[in-house]
């Protein structure tokens, strides 16, 4: 086995420390949803999403997980998994509250998005951006009218009394949260790790370029794109969102496809990808916040209904563009 410092810089840089990162920052979920447990504020986090959470029957804990994940998908889903451990909510919103999350998880990435497609596809990435919020949103809205109907209506939450500032014990809050935490970790180390080094030893053997270089040879089942269209989707498929735009840009700039032809492949790209993008980013930590079998379920759920919203969203479009 190579030692060398080379070697070693490699691991560091591609393994050890996003494994490290990913490890903090599913510890920063579960010490922010223990200690906002233990001041009662899970319901003044949840009220940014009340309207929502009313309509649709969910408790406080998936509001608060709802507000949270703007800021990280993480915490929200290891918030939602403390919630389901302790039996404050039931299996089926658990389901439903993680599918609820796709808007703010949607922003959450979104100033990225636009950063990487308004210099590369100009004028078209207003329309792609638009296209795949909107799938986000019918997403969400989706959610909850379906967790009204399936959902019964919670009872009026008794409202705690919030303890003053002056007679928090910080320590007994922090010594709790700690124990919870600790006993978490374990769980969450015994998945996480192989799994993430897994995938890491299949990205080091290029099992996931073989298999988007094979799925991108079987492009030509879509027989109305042109060569130049399913080069975009291939690029997308091998080297993610940033090489199809960059091919798009080019293509865009020398007039060889206009603005609808570079979105649906990019969405085609979106969707196509959808699979092993899931496998490669959301597995290792999921089965870490999650049980691993849940877990599964969760990301082929949210997955697929990403994948159908999608294509929802791009049909309306193009039916109005043509229209």
């Amino acid at each position: 086995m190579d030692l060398s410092p080379e070697a070693l810089l490699y691991l560091w840089q591609k393994l050890i420390w996003p494994l490290i990162r990913l490890l903090l920052f599913i510890s920063i979920g579960l010490i922010a949803a223990n200690i906002l447990e233990s001041l009662n504020w899970t319901r003044r986090v949840a009220a940014l999403a009340r309207p929502l959470v009313r309509f649709g029957h969910l408790s406080e804990q998936a509001g608060a997980a709802f507000s949270v994940a703007i800021v990280s998908g993480v915490a929200a889903n290891t918030m939602l998994s403390e919630a389901f451990d302790k039996g404050q909510i039931t299996r089926k919103e658990l389901v439903l509250a993680n599918l609820f999350n796709a808007l703010p998880t949607y922003f959450l990435h979104l100033p990225t998005v636009i950063v990487i497609t308004a210099p590369l596809i100009k004028s078209a990435a207003f329309i792609y951006v638009g296209i795949t919020f909107s799938a986000a949103l019918l997403r969400t809205l989706f959610i909850v009218v379906v967790s009204r109907m399936v959902l019964p209506e919670p009872e009026e939450p008794v409202i705690l009394a919030e303890p003053d500032a002056a007679r928090r014990d910080w320590a007994a809050i922090l010594n709790r949260t700690w124990k919870r935490v600790k006993g978490r970790m374990r769980k969450i180390l015994i998945f996480t790790v192989p799994i993430y080094s897994g995938i890491f030893v299949m990205n080091r053997l290029e099992f996931f370029s073989w298999l988007e270089s094979v799925l991108a040879g079987y492009l030509s089942f879509i027989p109305w794109l042109s060569p130049q269209a399913m080069g975009i989707i291939a690029l997308h498929l091998a080297a993610e969102l940033t090489a199809g735009l960059a091919a798009a840009g080019a293509l865009l700039q020398d007039g060889i496809l206009n603005n609808q032809e570079v979105i649906i492949a990019l969405l085609i790209g979106n969707i196509l990808s959808s699979p092993l993008r899931a496998v490669r980013h959301q597995l290792p930590y999921y089965a870490g916040i999650f049980k691993p079998r849940l877990a599964m379920e969760l990301i082929i759920y949210s997955q697929s209904f990403r994948i159908l919203s999608l294509i929802l969203a791009a049909l309306i479009y193009f039916t109005l563009a043509m229209s």
